[in-house]
């Protein structure tokens, strides 16, 4: 049960890894550098989770 934890740190690092190559500078307003850094976070968080279920549910088949 210990692993699943290490399995989503290890996501949530590689999808922070993976938005930090998006300009996310385009999409938000301009002085708006707290709200681009909350918006990664939230995005790694959710990639996090999908990407971790799916390849623990995909090894338990």
């Amino acid at each position: 049960m210990n692993y699943r934890i290490y399995v989503y740190a290890l996501f949530f690092f590689l999808s922070i890894f993976m938005l930090s190559g998006i300009n996310f500078e385009k999409f938000m307003r301009k002085n708006k550098v707290i709200e681009a850094k909350m918006l990664i976070m939230a995005l790694s968080c959710a990639f996090s989770y999908l990407l971790s279920n799916f390849v623990l549910d995909f090894l338990n088949l």
